[in-house]
C-alpha cells in the first residue's frame, strides 16, 4: 500500500532485538543467581574440609591422648557459624530470583551480613588458629587450654575469599534486577502484556510464569 514504508516490519524487529540486547550478561537473573548458588556452596564447601591440623604435646594428654598427637580439625568444627551462614546465603539467592522489588533490598541485605560473618568467621580462625582448635581438642582429649602446635590449611583463607566474592555477588543484585520482567502484581508496570512479555525468556522466567497458570509454550 502505498505510503506505507516497506521496512516497517524490519525496523520493528531490529527495535526488539536491540531491546532484548540491552540486558547484559552479567544482569540476567539465572546468571545472577548461579553465581550467588555457586559462591555459597563454595564456602559450605571449604568448611567439609580440614581447616587445621593441631599437634599434641603428649606430656600435656597424658596417656588418654597419648595415641592422638594429631588431630585433622575441619572447618564446620572450628568456625561453626560459617556453614551456618553459607546456606542462609544459599537460600537468599534462591529468593532473590523470585522476590518483588522491596524484598530484593532485604534479601541482598540478609546475603551481605551473611557474607560479612563468613569473612570475619574464617579471619578468626586464620588470626586464632590455637583458639579456635580448643574444642576439638578438648573434645578428642578431655584436657582443655592445651598448648598445641597448630598448621593452618589454604581452606580457611579460600572460605574468605569465596565470603568477599559473594558479597560482591549480593551487591550486583540491585541493580541487575532493574533488568528483571516483574514478577509480583505490586510490582506490574500500567503496561500492556506485550511489553511485559518481551526479552529473553530463561527457565526462571518459564517456571514463574507457569506459577501463575501461563502457559510460555
Amino acid at each position: 500500500m502505498p505510503g506505507v514504508p516497506r521496512n516497517a516490519g524490519s525496523a520493528a524487529g531490529q527495535g526488539m532485538s536491540k531491546k532484548r540486547a540491552a540486558t547484559p550478561a552479567w544482569a540476567r537473573k539465572s546468571t545472577l543467581v548461579l553465581l550467588v548458588a555457586v559462591l555459597a556452596l563454595a564456602v559450605f564447601g571449604t568448611t567439609t574440609q580440614t581447616w587445621m591440623t593441631v599437634t599434641l604435646d603428649p606430656n600435656q594428654v597424658g596417656q588418654s591422648g597419648a595415641a592422638q598427637t594429631a588431630l585433622e580439625v575441619q572447618g564446620s568444627k572450628a568456625a561453626t557459624a560459617v556453614t551456618a551462614l553459607a546456606l542462609v546465603a544459599l537460600a537468599g539467592g534462591l529468593a532473590a530470583a523470585i522476590a518483588g522489588r522491596i524484598a530484593r533490598w532485604i534479601i541482598t541485605a540478609i546475603i551481605l551480613l551473611a557474607s560479612a560473618g563468613i569473612v570475619a568467621a574464617a579471619a578468626t580462625v586464620l588470626a586464632d588458629p590455637l583458639a579456635a582448635a580448643q574444642g576439638a581438642i578438648a573434645a578428642a582429649t578431655g584436657v582443655t587450654g592445651s598448648q598445641a602446635q597448630v598448621a593452618v590449611t589454604a581452606f580457611p583463607v579460600l572460605a574468605v575469599v569465596a565470603g568477599c566474592l559473594l558479597a560482591l555477588a549480593a551487591l550486583l543484585i540491585i541493580p541487575a534486577s532493574r533488568h528483571w520482567k516483574t514478577r509480583t502484581k505490586y510490582d506490574a508496570p500500567a503496561t500492556g502484556g506485550t511489553a511485559a512479555a518481551s526479552g529473553p525468556v530463561d527457565e526462571i522466567d518459564s517456571w514463574d510464569r507457569l506459577s501463575r497458570g501461563d502457559d510460555p509454550t
